[in-house]
This record gives C-alpha cells, sequence and structure tokens, in this order.
C-alpha cells in the first residue's frame, strides 16, 4: 500500500514540473475520451436487435438464386411458404414469422387526417413477441389474429387521433386497388427502438393481406403457399440449444425439394439457396437486396475500434516516452534516496503512485468532456440514446480494463527504469540515458507517427472515395429534379383522366421543363423482377431482370443516352408489345454487339416481346453497387413517382404552384416530395459519416502525438542547453542550430513514413474492395499525409528549438 508521505512527496514532484505534467495529463485525457466516444459508437453499432427477450433464439433467412452457375442476386427475403414448411420439416424450428412491407395512405374518416406511410407490414401474430414488439395498450389478447386488424406505434396514434384513445377506432387504408378498405385498432405498441433493422410504425394482421388477394378471385400469389413471390421477410425462431451450422446443412435438400426441382427451374438452370443470420447481426453484416433499412457496415465499425485503441496506445506512449525521458533528471533524486537508505520496491512504489495520479486525473478530465460532448457526438453520427451514458456495461468493463492494464503499464516501466538507478554513476556524474532506453523512445516515436500517417491517409482516400462516388458521371440527369410520391387514393379507373390534367398543367408553367411518370427512381431499390429469355437461342435460359415501368418521357427527361434504336413513341399503337433494354441487361442477355439486340424478341413469362432500343447503361442506384441488368418496360399509368424538372432558380415559387395543382387534381393524397439528387445521395450517408468520424479521430490521435512530441522536444532542449550556448559562443548560425536540435527527430518521422505507407495501402485497398466501384490509392496521396505529418513534426519540434536559440548563451554557462 502507498504511504501518505509517498502521495505527498508525488503531488510536489506533479506540480514542480507543471509542464510535464499538464502535457500528459492533456494527451491521455484526450485519448480516453476519444476511446470513449468511440467505444460508445461502437456499442450502438454492435447492440442492435438485442431487446427482445428471446432475440439469441431468432435468425432471419436469406434467399440466393444462382443462374447458369453463376450467383444472380442475395435477398433479404424469399417465399412465403418457406416459414411455415420449415416449422413442419425441422423439428428445430419452434415457429416463424413473416413481414410483407406495405405502403399507402392512411386515413383517419373522422378527422380527415392522412399521410403517406411507408414503414407498415403485414405480420403474423407471433411476429409481436419474436421481435420484441412492447404491446401498452390493446383491446383482446390475439393481436393481429382477426382481418382488418392494426395495431400503431405510440408515435402513429398520436399522429392519427391525437390525446384520444384510437383502441376500438377505425383507420382506412388506400393504395388505388384492392385494400382500400377499413382496418381496426387493436393496440398500440412502444416505439420500436433506434438500434433496430426495422422501422415499424404500424403492424397490420397478415390475413389481411391474404383476404386481399382472395377478394381478387385469383391466389397464384397466395401468401401462405407461394414458392415464386420472394417479398417477405422470414424470421425463424429455434428451439434453445440449436446448431445453427448444422440446421444450415439441411437447407440445401430442402430447396432441392421444395424449389428447384420445378421444371421451371430445371428448364432455366435456376438453383436456390437458403442461408440465416442471427437477428443482432443483421444491422453490420447483412447488405442485400431488399434490405428493410440501410444497414451498417460492421468493416468500418471494426475499423472505428481499432482506431480507438490506437488513439489510447498513443496516448500511453506519450507519457512512458515523456518518463522515460526525464529519467536523467531525476537520477541524482533516485541515487540520492538510495544512499539515505530507501528500497527499490519504496522507489517503484513511489513512481506508480505519480504515474496512477496522473491516470487518474486523465480519467476524470475524460469522464467530464465525454459527458458534455456526449449529445453532440450522437446528433454528428446521427444516432440516438435514450441517455448520455448509453454505452453497454461489455463496453464500460472493457474501457475499464485497459484502463487499468495502461495505467499498471505506463506506471510500471518508468518505475523499474528510474528506480534502477546505480548511486555510485549518479553521484559521480557519469550516468547518462541507457542505449536501450534511447532505442525504445525512438520506436515509440515512430510507432505514434506510422499510426498518424495511417490515419491521414485514410482520411484523405475516404473523402476521395466519396467525392468519386458523388461526382461520377451516372448516366442519366438528376439535377433541378423534383420527386412527387405518386397519388395512391383514386382509383384505376379514374386516375389517368386525373393524371393528365395535372400534367399538362404544371407543364403550362415556363419553369417546368418536363414531367414524368414511373415505377421507380434513381437511388430506389427495384424489387420488380422477372425472368427473361432471348427466343432466337434454342433452349436458352431465364435471366432475372430488374423491371422499371416508364411513361413516354422518361429516357428524355433525364437525359439518358440511347446506345441503340429508339424511345417509345405515342404515335405507335402497338408499343405495349416492345421492349428497352439497358445495356447491362443486353449483355445478360448475350449481346455484345447493342446494334444487334435491336428488333430481336425475348419471353418475358406468357408475352413475347420486341427490343426496339438500347438505353446507356446508367447507376440506378449508388457506387457501392454494380448495375443490375433492367429492362424498361412501357407503363403510360404508373404512379409510384412523378419526376418534375424545374427550370431557373425560383424553387420555392415552383414548389408552391405545384403543391396547389396537386391539391386540385388530387385533394384525397398527401404532397409529399423530395428532390433527386439529395435523395441519390442519402446512399452514401454512410461513407461520408464515416470519413468525418475517421477524420476527426485522425485529428485527435495527430494531437496526441504532438503533445509528446512537444514534451520530448522541449526536454531535448533543456539537456542540451549548454552544448547549444557553447556552440552560440564559438559562431554557430542559428540555421545550424536548429538544424542540430530537429534531425534526430525529422529521420524518425521519415522512417514512421517509409513502414506506414506500404501498410496504409494495404488496409485502404481492402477497404475499397467492397465498392463496386471505387477510386484508386495515387501516390500523392501518401506525400500530402507524410507533408502533413512532417510539417507539423517539425513546426512542434520547432517551436521549443527556437526558444532556445533565442536565449542568450550568457545565461545558459553562467554556472560553469
Amino acid at each position: 500500500m502507498f504511504q501518505p508521505i509517498q502521495l505527498k512527496t508525488a503531488y510536489r514532484s506533479l506540480v514542480k514540473r507543471k509542464g510535464f505534467s499538464l502535457l500528459n495529463i492533456l494527451g491521455l485525457s484526450i485519448g480516453l475520451t476519444a476511446c470513449l466516444l468511440i467505444f460508445h459508437y461502437v456499442s450502438f453499432e454492435r447492440n442492435f436487435d438485442q431487446f427482445g427477450n428471446n432475440y439469441k433464439q431468432v435468425v432471419r433467412l436469406r434467399l440466393d438464386s444462382y443462374q447458369q452457375g453463376n450467383l444472380s442476386w442475395k435477398s433479404a427475403t424469399s417465399y412465403p411458404a418457406i416459414g411455415p414448411t420449415m416449422k413442419k420439416d425441422f423439428p428445430e424450428v419452434e415457429d416463424f414469422c413473416r413481414l410483407k412491407d406495405w405502403e399507402g395512405i392512411l386515413v383517419n374518416p373522422e378527422s380527415n387526417v392522412k399521410f403517406k406511410e411507408d414503414k407498415g407490414y403485414f405480420a403474423d401474430p407471433v411476429s409481436i413477441p419474436m421481435l420484441g414488439v412492447q404491446v401498452i395498450n390493446s383491446q383482446k389478447e390475439g393481436l393481429l389474429e382477426e382481418v382488418n386488424s392494426i395495431l400503431l406505434s405510440e408515435t402513429m396514434a398520436k399522429k392519427y387521433f391525437g390525446l384520444a384513445t384510437p383502441i376500438g377506432k377505425t383507420l382506412v387504408i388506400k393504395d388505388g386497388g384492392t385494400l382500400d378498405q377499413p382496418l381496426n385498432v387493436k393496440g398500440v405498441f412502444k416505439d420500436f427502438p433506434a438500434n433496430s433493422h426495422l422501422i415499424i410504425n404500424f403492424l397490420v394482421s397478415y390475413k389481411t393481406l391474404q383476404a386481399s388477394l382472395n377478394r381478387d378471385g385469383d391466389d397464384s400469389n397466395s401468401s401462405e403457399t407461394a414458392w415464386g413471390w420472394y417479398d417477405f421477410y422470414t424470421y425463424l425462431k429455434l428451439r434453445p440449444g440449436t446448431n445453427l451450422q448444422a440446421l444450415e446443412l439441411k437447407f440445401p435438400a430442402f430447396c432441392d425439394q421444395y424449389i428447384n426441382g420445378s421444371e421451371y427451374y430445371k428448364k432455366n438452370n435456376i438453383k436456390n439457396t437458403l442461408s440465416a443470420i442471427p437477428l443482432h447481426d443483421i444491422h453490420l453484416y447483412s447488405n442485400y437486396n431488399q434490405e428493410a433499412e440501410v444497414n451498417g457496415n460492421g468493416q468500418a465499425v471494426s475499423f472505428l475500434f481499432i482506431i480507438g485503441l490506437i488513439i489510447l496506445l498513443i496516448a500511453w506512449v506519450n507519457y512512458i516516452n515523456l518518463s522515460t525521458a526525464r529519467s536523467v533528471e531525476r537520477a541524482k533524486e533516485v541515487g540520492v534516496r538510495k544512499v539515505m537508505g530507501a528500497q527499490r520496491s519504496s522507489l517503484i512504489s513511489q513512481f506508480i503512485l505519480e504515474g496512477l495520479l496522473v491516470n487518474i486525473a486523465g480519467l476524470l478530465l475524460a469522464l467530464v468532456i465525454f459527458y458534455l460532448s456526449i449529445k453532440s457526438f450522437d446528433s454528428f453520427v446521427g444516432k440516438s440514446s435514450n441517455s448520455s451514458f448509453s454505452m453497454t456495461m461489455t463496453y464500460w468493463i472493457l474501457f475499464g480494463a485497459l484502463f487499468l492494464l495502461g495505467t499498471l503499464f505506463s506506471g510500471l516501466y518508468p518505475a523499474f527504469v528510474m528506480s534502477g538507478f546505480q548511486p555510485v554513476k549518479v553521484l559521480k556524474g557519469v550516468f547518462k540515458n541507457s542505449d536501450s532506453g534511447i532505442l525504445l523512445r525512438k520506436t515509440l516515436i515512430i510507432s505514434q507517427f506510422m499510426a498518424s500517417v495511417i490515419l491521414i491517409a485514410g482520411t484523405i482516400i475516404v473523402y476521395k472515395q466519396v467525392e468519386y462516388m458523388r461526382n461520377q458521371k451516372l448516366g442519366a440527369d438528376i439535377n433541378q429534379t423534383l420527386v412527387i410520391e405518386g397519388a395512391q387514393a383514386e382509383p384505376d379507373s379514374i386516375y389517368k383522366a386525373s393524371f393528365d390534367p395535372f400534367k399538362t398543367t404544371l407543364l403550362s408553367n415556363s419553369d417546368i421543363s418536363s414531367v414524368t411518370a414511373s415505377t421507380s427512381v434513381m437511388g430506389k431499390e427495384i424489387y420488380w423482377t422477372s425472368g427473361v429469355r432471348r427466343v432466337d437461342i434454342p433452349e436458352a435460359a431465364a435471366h432475372t431482370m430488374y423491371h422499371i415501368g416508364i411513361d413516354y418521357d422518361f429516357i428524355p427527361t433525364f437525359k439518358m443516352t440511347m446506345a441503340a434504336g429508339r424511345n417509345y413513341s405515342r404515335e405507335i399503337s402497338t408499343e405495349n408489345k416492345n421492349i428497352i433494354l439497358t445495356e447491362t441487361g443486353a449483355k445478360e442477355l448475350g449481346f455484345t454487339d447493342m446494334q444487334e439486340a435491336i428488333n430481336k424478341k425475348i419471353s418475358r413469362g406468357s408475352d413475347t416481346l420486341t427490343i426496339i432500343g438500347i438505353v446507356a447503361s446508367y447507376h440506378h442506384q449508388g457506387l457501392q453497387k454494380s448495375m443490375d441488368p433492367m429492362i424498361m418496360l412501357l407503363r403510360p399509368n404508373a404512379r409510384s413517382f412523378y419526376s418534375v424538372k424545374i427550370n431557373g432558380k425560383k424553387t420555392t415559387a415552383v414548389l408552391a404552384q405545384i403543391q396547389s395543382n396537386w391539391n386540385q387534381f388530387f385533394p384525397s393524397d398527401p404532397f409529399n416530395y423530395f428532390f433527386l439528387n439529395e435523395s441519390y445521395n442519402e446512399q452514401y450517408k454512410g461513407e461520408i459519416l464515416f470519413g468525418k468520424v475517421f477524420g476527426i479521430f485522425a485529428l485527435l490521435g495527430i494531437i496526441i502525438a504532438c503533445f509528446g512530441l512537444l514534451g520530448l522536444s522541449a526536454y531535448n532542449v533543456v539537456q542540451r542547453t549548454k552544448e547549444i550556448g557553447i556552440r552560440k559562443v564559438i559562431g554557430a548560425s542559428n540555421s545550424v542550430i536548429l538544424q542540430l536540435l530537429t534531425k534526430d527527430f525529422l529521420k524518425l518521422i521519415f522512417i514512421a513514413l517509409v513502414i506506414a505507407i506500404p501498410l496504409c495501402w494495404f488496409i485502404m485497398h481492402k477497404w475499397l474492395s467492397g465498392f463496386a466501384y471505387r477510386t484508386d490509392i495515387p501516390w500523392w496521396i501518401f506525400a500530402i499525409a507524410g507533408g502533413i505529418a512532417l510539417s507539423i513534426a517539425f513546426f512542434t519540434i520547432s517551436f521549443q528549438a527556437y526558444k532556445a536559440i533565442l536565449s542568450k548563451p550568457a545565461m545558459s554557462l553562467r554556472a560553469e
């Protein structure tokens, strides 16, 4: 145990050397704060979907499709018949639930409150406990058991009913089709937590979907028995103790029995496979087609976690460096105390106590900074937390363990070094720093600036990749484009009578150049697919193609280029028998010459269509993904999105006029809109955020490294004060002295550069490999990173060097 006198001595020692103590405390506090913020972020990202009672038993299925032996797509959704069949066939499956997304208009007929909603799902009743939905007010048990029943989140309940109790009330669901019907509000659930891979605003009973399909008199796409309609999220609850890997080994035989054995699949050489991912892994490790939300990036989170550890390591390296550098200064103190009878164990405990005090001071300051900055940090990264200290206990324990380990090591090494001085040598004045101690400090400086260079270069590469994606030519003009979410309330039979005059009215405005309707727009994932094959090749296998329905004006509105052929024409009455492909789609079907594809026929389901045009490939989605093979079907009555091209800069006035026209022609539909370029760039939100966070913590790491360099250079100047004085007396110039004081440090920085550059290239090349389209890593990035590191180091060292240069020689030599 430490003695009171040791505490008093430690305090005096720290106060006596205020500059070094302050540098150590500030460096440690910044490192600890950075580590806390990163752990806070990583904790949030790695603890998604862990709020249900049985989340560890729940997995979600993924469906992969192989065509002609090549992987065609991976989808987060699967067939609705899989869940009930697996429960029947596999004893490991305790239960299942399915979710089918729905979007449309919800209306409170009593108050005429209406909104376009897109975060609702048709859901099996068991989804409530399986996904952790917390019902707080309900009419009775058996929720989601009845047809036309709905559960609302707290926010949705207030949105439609205010403070009134919604239980037993009615909402009308409208989508312009068979689902225009009343729904009975059976319950209210707590708003779904932010750390979920799903955003659920309301749940409609699964039986409502089945009933709507049966009312059409055609259940070929039955929500119970379909093996070809893969728009359903399927979750399995496994029995306790189930080995997931062992269960997945049974999936190939299951697929062969129920899916791949069909004549269509055999004929077209299509093979489907299934796999499962634990519920709590979906957010970071599932980025496939038809994800419910944009998921996180497990690799990026791991990068940040490592950066947090590196920054903390840099901070403790500073402490060790500064402490051991002061060993010459404290050598006489140790020699005198040993002569007076002090034991080495007593000296070790003394120096450990000093280190403990510095670390505790740094920790307390770090906790204060963390507490004050956490709200701003959460806002910056776009996350919400229930409290400032929302980090899970696991990460608090990890942080505490790291702090204790770092404190122990950063205190022990200097303590053993300084307590081992030999009194005879010290008091005779022949003591000097050992070669091993000097080598250690040099190694630590190199390590610090290696990390700094990697962080600087990494930040530049991340920024360059984001700018590459944002500025790459898309093959379509999305600027100055206002997109209105299409009208849903009107039935198909009278829709055209409203849309045509609405479009004509908009085009009468001189600030609007064109208006086009489509089933999708750039930046939105396409869910509409079917098998397509060439009819001119005997036994040609079908290829899965992504479909977008467009009107006559879509291609010219977005200034797309025709690689071959023509656009759809209003003058040709048989255009519904024709089809337009993208270049990627044409190549998927085996056409190498785009002109060769014109007038060729393809089979799509029961239809035989003629290719009349090939659109030059364009990036329908962000450059993280490759271009999908697409076909553009003529759908003049498409109503999902209306794209309006605006001329000039009168955006506010034009928007007000468009809204007025909308309310005139579609009074039952809410006016929802977005600007296409902003919406498209939302796809890069994760990369942009990663770049910002990476950059901030890179800057903190450099600052901490500079604190250490500042302290070491200051100490170096103090140790060489007399030498500098003598050199100035005999005529040495300021430049010679500056070179003398800086060259050794700059050599170490240069060595750090040589080691860091290939290491950084390897790390960032691996990160870039996750993008379908990516920038290169030119040499000048490392030149800039190295230049920044060298410049920062030079100015840090020079600050202390100039103080020595400007001092008078008489002041340093007066004691001689």
